[in-house]
């Protein structure tokens, strides 16, 4: 098979398939794919009022598409729902043709429960108010000016800021962690199951699943999708030994703390960044681009023999024992 017209090294029948592709990891991976000479196919789910802030992505996309002869779809649409799947995959195939293929397939779905499994007991910080004394100024004050300087962007003084306040008034329960782990985690089987069964999947494809820190960290409120992270890292196992004979390869990527709109959802998230910007060895955050760049590189011909691994893209911020 030929390369695409912007004589990248994709087949111009390929395309990805991206789960979760109007924001973070999943927006930012289509664009370096489409860059790099991929045809695009995003399925997302947003509401109406969200797509004004989607769309200029999306124009984007296409943009970047029609300059180099590519393909670009979406559909807005319940990926998690078995009907809406196989009606947009009957929807894909008229989009891609006879010749299409899916050789990325990257599940990025976040939707998730972000609750306490139990009431939280606050243990008081006593280092604002031993300071404050020794200052000769109100505690008050000293927070406030603590909370000012922080989301200024000042790292270091979470110990003295306005504690995370978590809901109180409902818990996770069995049902909420049913439908994070199915939307996170094992909703990835039935659209592998379903393209390969189509015989849609290109002879050298790659499918990734998107983890984090939390999949052993335990974060309050992430309790519900820590469990789906690790759902879908098992699952991940399992598609690459039993699709492997069959050209299909699938890797997870653990990407460093991210500023996403799924990491800002989380209570307590602003200390999340600035701990890991003490921590990691750059002095930064992960950005979408870093991920998507190695999605990028992982989907390469060379990257063939990468098969069942969890791969980290967070310049070193999980071994990192030290902080600025």
């Amino acid at each position: 098979m030929g390369t695409n017209e912007s004589g990248a090294g994709f087949p111009s029948n390929e395309w990805a398939l991206i789960l979760g592709g109007s924001s973070g990891f999943g927006l930012a991976t289509a664009k370096r794919l489409a860059r790099g000479g991929l045809n695009i196919l995003i399925v997302h789910r947003d509401r109406r009022g969200a797509m004004k802030d989607i769309q200029p992505h999306f124009d984007e996309l296409a943009e970047t598409a029609a300059s180099g002869g590519l393909g670009f779809h979406t559909w807005n649409t319940d990926a998690i729902s078995a009907d809406k799947r196989s009606e947009t995959i009957e929807a894909i195939v008229e989009s891609i043709g006879p010749e299409g293929r899916v050789r990325v397939l990257l599940h990025s779905i976040a939707f998730g429960n972000l609750k306490l499994i139990a009431p939280e007991k606050v243990a008081p910080r006593t280092a604002g108010a031993n300071l404050a004394q020794r200052l000769g100024v109100e505690p008050e004050k000293l927070t406030e000016l603590a909370n000012e300087l922080f989301e200024a962007g000042e790292d270091g003084l979470h110990p003295l800021t306005s504690q995370p306040v978590y809901p109180d008034t409902s818990y996770l329960d069995e049902e909420d962690f049913g439908r994070t782990i199915l939307a996170m985690g094992t909703s990835l089987l039935g659209w592998t199951q379903e393209l390969f069964s189509r015989g849609l999947f290109a002879p050298d494809s790659r499918i990734f699943g998107m983890t984090s820190e939390g999949n052993e960290v335990a974060w309050k409120g992430y309790a519900a999708v820590s469990a789906a992270k690790v759902s879908l890292e098992s699952l991940a196992r399992s598609i690459a030994l039993e699709f492997a004979p069959y050209g299909i390869r699938c890797n997870v990527i653990q990407a460093g703390v991210t500023n996403t709109p799924a990491l800002r959802a989380i209570p307590g998230s602003d200390q999340l960044k600035s701990q890991a910007r003490l921590r990691n060895p750059g002095g930064r955050l992960t950005t979408p681009e870093d991920v998507a760049g190695v999605i990028y590189l992982l989907s390469q011909d060379e990257a063939g023999w990468i098969n069942g691994e969890l791969i980290r893209v967070d310049g070193g911020e999980h071994i990192s024992g030290s902080t600025k």
